[in-house]
Formats: C-alpha cells, structure tokens, sequence
C-alpha cells in the first residue's frame, strides 16, 4: 500500500498533465454545443418577434379601423331608414373640385343623389353611381347647394359650397337673425336629404356673408354611409322613400 501511494504520488503530476486537454476539449465541445444552442435559439427568438410586430402592426390597424366605425355609429338614421357603408379610396386632389371616391356603387344600392354621412354629420351627395364604385360630392364643392335650417331659430338657407373649408349660406329671409355657433342642420326640402342631419355650425358672421363650419373632417374621412332610403312626405303624409316616386339616375 505504502509502494502503491509512493507510486501514485509520482505519477499522478503526469496524469493531471495529460488529462488537461482532454478536459479542456471536452470543455470546448461543451461551450460550441451551447454557443450553437443559443444561435439557434436567438433565431427562433427573432422569428418570433418579427411575428409579434406584425400581429401588434395589424392590431393597431384594427383597433383604429373599430374606433372608426365606433365615430360612426354617433349618428343614427331616423326609423325607416337604409344605409349602406363604403371606404373612401381616394379624393379629386384638384383645386376646383372638392369630392371623394368610394369602393361601393349600385350593387350595394347607392343611387346617385344620395346623402353620405359619418360619425360627425353630413359629407355630400352621390354625384356617380357605377357597379362597385361611387364619386361623392362634398359640401364644401362649388357646385353643391343643400336645402338647411337653423336648428334653434328654424330659419331656412340654401348652403352653398364654394371650395372654401367653410360654405356660405345664401337665400336667407330679410331680417334673418343667425348667430355664432348656431348648429345648421338639413331642412329635407326637396325630397333629396332626410331632415335634420347635422351639417355644421355657424363660424362667422361678417358684412353679411355667414359661413358654416362643416361638423366633418374632409381630411380625415376614411369610412361613411351612404342613406339609400328614408321616410318622405307625399300629400302631406309620411311614407317610405320606395313609395316616392323614383328619383332620377
């Protein structure tokens, strides 16, 4: 025993010296194995999170679209009344001509002539009815002229667009008292719009020429609806739009 401990006490600095770099490449091997791991797992890791930022980018494109839609549902047609909903999809970008293009037509029936609305108020009137397609003329267009009343007062006008971000009104009565901030609703003269669709406030009042402040954004419209049916007056009596007689195309 005490030769064999003599023994080993020789040979065991010889041993410790050659068993080195077998640890040592044992211990190499063991550090690529993790190195390897942790690429693979680095890679995984950015696949996931590339995955992740297109489910939050479509979520945040989702939660804007629902908040959309919740703006429009602020306004609410009188009873007896149809609508059809459509995305803007693109604007005249013009100087003189103040309209929007939406993806829907006469296969959701939209008619030219019908009112277009958002969550805020009144937008246009349909100007262009094609299958799939529609060309909305804004309020604010030179060349649109809608039927309004004073909401409080109940004086009647005409509001004329005239490519400024504010219209005028015009044909007021003698001695037709408006104020600022008076709301400006439509009167549904003429059988084109429903009756009091919110279209704007009063902004300014100056050297007689009155401006409305459109309660919509033009800038900013992406979805409206577009009222395809609503009640009218016929001898007096109220009766469904589908009773009236058809309007012109």
């Amino acid at each position: 025993e005490r030769a064999r401990s003599t023994v080993v006490d020789v040979v065991a600095p010889v041993m410790d010296v050659f068993s080195r770099p077998i640890a040592t490449v044992f211990d190499g091997v063991d550090r690529a194995n993790r190195f390897f791991s942790v690429y693979a797992e680095n890679t995984q890791l950015r696949e996931q999170n590339a995955r992740l930022l297109e489910w939050q980018s479509a979520a945040l494109a989702l939660a804007a679209e629902n908040l959309t839609f919740r703006k429009m549902l602020n306004f609410v047609p009188e009873r007896g009344a149809s609508f059809a909903a459509a995305r803007v999809i693109g604007d005249s970008g013009g100087v003189f001509v103040r309209s929007v293009l939406i993806n829907a037509g006469t296969a959701e029936g939209i008619e030219k002539g019908d009112a277009v609305v958002n969550g805020n108020g009144l937008i246009g009137r349909v100007t262009e009815a094609g299958s799939r397609s529609g060309r909305v003329l804004l309020v604010s267009d030179l060349n649109s002229r809608i039927p309004v009343v004073a909401e409080k007062s109940r004086v009647r006008a005409i509001l004329a667009g005239d490519n400024s971000p504010a219209p005028k009104l015009a044909f007021l009565p003698p001695n037709a008292r408006l104020e600022v901030g008076d709301r400006i609703v439509t009167s549904g003269h003429g059988g084109v719009f429903p009756a009091g669709l919110p279209v704007g406030q009063i902004s300014s009042v100056a050297d007689g020429v009155i401006r409305v402040q459109p309660f919509a954004d033009f800038y900013r419209l992406e979805y409206v609806r577009i009222i395809t049916e609503f009640p009218g007056e016929v001898a007096g009596q109220i009766v469904p739009s589908s009773a009236r007689p058809s309007r012109q195309r």
